[in-house]
């Protein structure tokens, strides 16, 4: 039993699931950075970038899953 993913079409053309996961991360992650920047998320880390990046590749793994 194959599963069938629903792809996104705009214009003609074919967008595989991973783009719509990955700007749903993008607009997650723009969401939550005001609220990072309240709690002091940088501060917690050395390398916040890094830490941030992390985040936002944990996000779309989780979508990823539930999707």
């Amino acid at each position: 039993m194959a599963h069938t993913f629903p792809e996104l079409v705009i214009g003609g053309v074919l967008f595989a699931p991973f783009v719509i996961y990955l700007v749903v991360t993008l607009v997650i992650i723009i969401v939550l950075r005001p609220l990072l920047l309240l709690v002091g998320f940088a501060k917690m880390f050395s390398h916040a970038s890094i830490a941030e990046l992390s985040l936002g590749v944990t996000i779309l793994g989780l979508l990823m899953l539930l999707f």
